[in-house]
């Protein structure tokens, strides 16, 4: 019986060797069922993309500080009349030859700086009409000669004399006190006009549109260049 069961067993036995080493066989050389999968690549993140904005510039220098939020009640080309107008009382009539940039409640106590919006020279500082105290710069603008109006100053803040030079951005002054001789009984504003051409004329106001081609928008030079 035993000799049986061992002639049974030896050619189960050399079966299941010879098995083994052919699976072993096609294991070493890629062949069957594939071996367990490899530990995966740890990605690492990728890096961010930088944006990058290109820095806005002004053709001009601001003359007061957040100037385009103050443009609320007398922009360039207003026709106004004392029936007629955003300001009261009104004095002028005519087509507003600048931009008014007015102060806040906050302001009305305080000095509030104004500065030259282009580099040039002082031909006037003096008081008149309609200003109280009152500076014009001659100067040049994308190639254009102009002269500037800064109205109702504080002379008495205004440390340069005419014939002297303003850099562009340099304070010149501060603006007067409203309802007084340093306003000639204005409000407390800036009132701003650009003129063409290199003589200096200090109109607030004109008569008729062809008057007022002579003048130049001031906003239009505080939009950032692209």
């Amino acid at each position: 019986m035993k000799k049986i069961i061992l002639l049974i067993a030896l050619p189960v036995l050399a079966i299941g060797v010879a098995l083994g080493s052919f699976i072993y066989i096609l294991d070493i050389m890629g062949i069957g069922a594939p071996s367990a999968a490899p530990a995966a690549v740890k990605q690492l993140p990728a890096a961010p993309v930088k944006k990058t904005t290109p820095t806005a510039t002004l053709a001009i220098a601001l003359p007061i500080a957040d100037a385009l939020g103050r443009v609320t009640k007398k922009p360039f080309s207003l026709y106004v009349t004392p029936n007629f107008s955003p300001v009261k009382p009104e004095r002028f009539t005519g087509y507003h030859t600048g931009v008014d940039f007015e102060t806040t409640p906050g302001e009305r106590d305080i000095d509030v700086p104004i500065f030259a919006i282009c580099p040039g020279k002082i031909l006037v500082k003096k008081t008149a009409s309609g200003y109280g105290g009152v500076l014009n710069e001659s100067c040049t603008i994308n190639g254009q000669a102009v002269t500037v109006t800064y109205g109702h100053l504080r002379l008495a803040s205004i440390a340069k004399k005419v014939g002297e030079t303003l850099a562009q951005g340099e304070q010149l002054g501060v603006l007067g006190t409203g309802y007084s001789k340093e306003t000639d009984g204005e409000r407390k504003h800036l009132h701003l006009g650009i003129h063409k051409g290199a003589g200096a004329v200090l109109n607030g106001y004109v008569a008729t549109v062809a008057e007022l081609k002579s003048w130049i928008n001031v906003l239009d030079y505080l939009a950032p260049k692209k």
